[in-house]
């Protein structure tokens, strides 16, 4: 019978065709060939090479999407130039939008906490699509670059559905929210609020939230007391990694970014090049990272004699060079893969085994392809009106003489000057000679009478009357970035300056 289910197959830069061949020897005993077909795909190093700055075959684009699914190992991103990371780019061009990882202890790796007998067994869910990886940025001044920061409604849904249900699905118990909102109001504070929104879909789960910075320092000292872990892109990343550390690295920390049409399951460890082409490289993290892929797709039981037989085989101490009793030899790669293979139909003694079902069908389907790029809400509409703008301006003017100055330009319109901020911080009408400036100030202006500012709920002003007072300064002043201020359901959509 020929294969049922196609799956393209990056094989990655340095280690990667290694450890991706010795994945796919694996695949191929446990029956796995004969359900599904891997179609390699040109992405990476070589096509970076040719000039292309995606990193990305079109060929390679085109199969993606036929078959819905990616198993790609690691893949190396250009220093320099105009190449950004393939990793990111495939994500969110194929809206890849929940990271799931899975952080265990492993037997025969040993941690700090293995040797302190504390067990690590925790799951992070990370947004895959916003965030500071919008890599939104602009130069504003010749001394300020900034970086916009974007978090939507509909994403936090998603991602946060997929918390839920994956933790639903595993029998947890337990789903906290990483975040940021004491600081980031607006954008953590939204990915809060939608947590709590999605929270309340799932009764019999307990939730909770954490700030980031007391979420690391816990994940350090009491790993044990978390199951599922949900946090915006950056965060989610960092956090991630450090994870990795607690149960030995990145090379046994599987990764799986799923999407509604398309899901991407790889590596996350670099390419190794110093050992690239050696045949010692570790493909733990590739092979756990393509079980999480079988049950994807269906096969559980092909995926359970995989595990029990790779957790078998790490107990009895087999191991490649980077982990291990060092008293045991280290095989390579294709060695590592074939003492897995070997122990299919056993069962780990000191973990506990993962129950193999008797279930191995193909379960997976993908949704239509859609006519068009879909558009996602969650809110909707609701009643705003504009209340003022923000202009950062290219300026060394002191506060007090920029202000002098801008409040001219402003007279006889309807909009007055409320505050001049540098980095976030207010520096006029008030302020300390103690804070250091920038050549980038930010001078908001509000309604003058009925908005925000007068503290009344008024009509607020025009858009077009906020354009001619940006147009007015900028006959004056270099006006690097504007942002229009609205309120939204009477309430202010924009931050205040710190100190205001």
């Amino acid at each position: 019978m020929p294969p049922q289910l196609c799956i393209a197959m990056a094989p990655g830069d340095g280690i990667g065709p290694e450890i991706m061949d010795a994945t796919l020897e694996v695949f191929k005993a446990a029956g796995v060939l004969e359900r599904v077909e891997f179609i390699p795909v040109s992405m990476g190093r070589g096509e970076f090479e040719k000039g292309n700055t995606r990193g990305i075959a079109p060929e390679a684009i085109r199969r993606v999407e036929e078959c819905g699914l990616l198993f790609k190992g690691p893949m190396e991103t250009p220093k320099g130039g105009g190449g950004k990371s393939i990793n990111v780019t495939a994500r969110k061009l194929w809206n890849a939008y929940a990271n799931l990882r899975h952080f265990r202890t492993l037997p025969g790796v040993q941690t700090v906490y293995t040797k302190a007998g504390i067990p690590v067994n925790f799951y992070i869910v990370r947004e895959n699509i916003e965030d500071t990886y919008g890599g939104i940025e602009q130069r504003l001044s010749a001394d300020v670059i900034q970086n916009k920061r974007l978090v939507s409604a509909p994403a936090s849904d998603e991602v946060h559905r997929f918390a839920f249900s994956t933790a639903t699905r595993l029998g947890l118990g337990k789903v906290h929210c990483g975040h940021k909102a004491n600081i980031m109001k607006m954008t953590d504070g939204l990915f809060l609020e939608r947590f709590r929104a999605v929270a309340a879909g799932f009764p019999g789960i307990e939730t909770g939230d954490v700030i980031i910075d007391a979420l690391c320092m816990n994940l350090v000292m009491r790993p044990q007391q978390y199951d599922l872990v949900v946090l915006p892109n950056l965060q989610g990343d960092i956090v991630s990694d450090l994870a990795a550390g607690l149960v030995g690295g990145l090379g046994f920390a599987p990764s799986a970014n799923i999407g509604k049409h398309i899901s991407i399951f790889e590596a996350v460890h670099g390419t190794a090049p110093d050992i690239a082409g050696k045949g010692v490289a570790n493909p733990t993290a590739l092979v756990l990272s393509g079980l999480m892929m079988l049950r994807h797709i269906g096969l559980l039981r092909a995926a359970a004699v995989i595990e029990n037989a790779l957790l078998a085989a790490l107990e009895a101490g087999v191991r490649t060079g980077d982990f291990g009793n060092a008293a045991e030899p280290a095989l390579g790669t294709r060695d590592f893969a074939r003492a897995v293979v070997e122990r299919f139909g056993s069962a780990p003694m000191t973990v506990k085994p993962v129950p193999v079902p008797e279930q191995d069908g193909l379960a997976f389907e993908r949704p239509a392809r859609p006519a068009a790029q879909p558009l996602i809400r969650s809110i909707g509409e609701v009643a705003s009106r504009v209340a003022g703008c923000d202009l950062y301006l290219d300026t060394t003017m002191p506060p007090a003489e920029l202000a002098k100055a801008l409040e001219a330009l402003a007279a006889g319109m309807p909009l007055r000057l409320t505050v001049i901020s540098n980095r976030g911080t207010q520096v006029w009408p008030t302020g300390s000679v103690f804070t250091e400036l920038v050549d980038c100030h930010c001078a908001r202006f509000e309604a003058a009478e009925g908005g925000v500012a007068s503290g009344g709920g008024g009509a607020g002003v025009t858009q077009q009357q906020v354009l001619a007072l940006a147009g007015a300064v900028a006959s004056k002043f270099t006006v690097s970035a504007y942002e229009l201020l609205r309120t939204f359901g009477g309430v202010r959509g924009y931050s205040l300056a710190q100190g205001q």
